[in-house]
């Protein structure tokens, strides 16, 4: 007996289908793939009371088909929703694939734990796909919580340079050559060691003062790229700005003095700002962007895909790069109509002459998906988690090795 067939029986199974010649079939997959424990029902109310029952075992993997009596599936979905089950689900429906899709963007909203859908008819190989995923729940374990800081607290945190730029490789992935990096900012507090964003973020937004926290970043990250030239690393930088810093009348003078005091050039540094975050600043805003292109630094729309775009504008604005969120990268290869949606982003970006840069590659099939489509860019935790400053020279070593 392998491994997982060893695991599934330890697992209790619900299979909701109304037609009972499927309903027997799910049954049989199941137990081709070494289910012992199955509970069955025809409908959505008797799934629905199966689920809230308090009876042992629980039920650990509920197959559900959209298309139940009396309570459909996506009835059900809410409901399974409204218990707070960490029961985990499989829905299957004769639909077409994208309206499958669209099920899982549902069960996501409503935060079911959904291992996926499948399109009827089912087989074992089909269930096995997606149970190869199953992962039992995790023992809840306490974890420190994040302190809240005063905005005082943090401003102190910046005047004693407790906070440092982490950075996170993006490499070519048409040679697996490291071009540049990304800027995380990292608060290396005294008392509670390295804190993300999570923990200082909030004071300064409340109290307007994102720039404080920007021109630390910027400051110290053009200080480590000249460190790094120095060393023989000609590497590339880009920094997520919040758009109110960008947009100050001072800006463009301020970061042309800190490039002069480095030594860097233009166009080593590339700025990102949201998507949504142009559409809403007006011609100034604007005409600022363009003057940052003719000295030569790089504009990056971050985060493209998750605002209301305006493509005519879009086309407008000089930027270097377009970098598509993450969530339009992470299953794409596995997924249709995102796999769709990617090669869109990635077609207007070549169509427009520009970098694509894909962010949140957490595999090598999203590697290899990317790489088909032509895309520029890829960075991830595939490749590496953010680095302190100093790890990175050593890990770029590895990395030459490794290509």
């Amino acid at each position: 007996m392998d491994t997982m067939q060893s695991a599934l029986q330890n697992l209790h199974f619900l299979v909701a289908e109304a037609e009972p010649v499927q309903r027997r079939a799910l049954i049989e997959a199941l137990g081709q793939l070494g289910a012992t424990r199955v509970t069955d029902v025809p409908d959505g109310p008797t799934a629905l009371r199966t689920l809230q029952a308090s009876f042992t075992p629980k039920i650990d993997v509920a197959i559900i088909d959209l298309a139940l009596g009396g309570m459909d599936g996506l009835e059900l979905l809410r409901a399974i929703a409204a218990l707070k089950s960490a029961v985990r689900l499989i829905v299957i429906g004769a639909q077409p694939a994208g309206v499958l899709f669209s099920v899982e963007t549902l069960a996501q909203a409503y935060g079911v734990d959904l291992l996926g859908t499948i399109a009827k008819p089912v087989s074992s190989a089909k269930l096995k796909a997606l149970l190869d995923n199953f992962q039992p729940p995790a023992r809840p374990r306490a974890s420190p919580k994040t302190p809240a800081f005063s905005f005082a607290e943090v401003g102190l945190g910046l005047q004693q340079r407790q906070f440092e730029p982490f950075f996170q490789p993006k490499i070519e992935l048409a040679t697996g050559q490291v071009k540049g990096l990304e800027t995380f900012a990292r608060w290396r507090h005294p008392e509670h060691g390295v804190l993300g964003p999570g923990a200082f973020i909030d004071a300064l937004e409340q109290n307007n003062r994102v720039d404080f926290l920007d021109w630390t970043m910027i400051e110290l990250s053009v200080e480590r790229c000249r460190q790094y030239h120095d060393q023989g690393i000609p590497i590339s930088i880009s920094l997520n700005l919040a758009a109110e810093t960008l947009a100050n009348p001072n800006f463009i003078r301020q970061v042309s003095s800190c490039m002069k005091r480095h030594g860097v050039m233009p166009d080593y540094l590339t700025f990102e700002i949201t998507e949504s975050s142009i559409l809403k600043f007006d011609a100034d805003f604007i005409e600022r962007l363009v003057r940052l292109r003719m000295m030569g630094f790089g504009l990056a729309i971050d985060d493209y895909g998750t605002g209301r775009s305006n493509l005519q504008l879009l086309a407008r604005i000089p930027f270097s790069e377009l970098k598509i969120d993450r969530s339009f990268v992470d299953g794409a290869s596995k997924k249709r109509p995102l796999g769709t949606v990617l090669k869109s982003c990635l077609g207007l970006a070549h169509s427009l002459d520009r970098m694509s840069v894909a962010v949140g590659v957490e595999t090598r099939q999203d590697w290899d998906f990317l790489q088909g489509l032509g895309c520029t860019y890829a960075q991830g935790y595939h490749i590496a988690n953010p680095m302190a400053a100093s790890a990175f020279p050593g890990w770029l070593e590895d990395w030459r090795h490794f290509f």
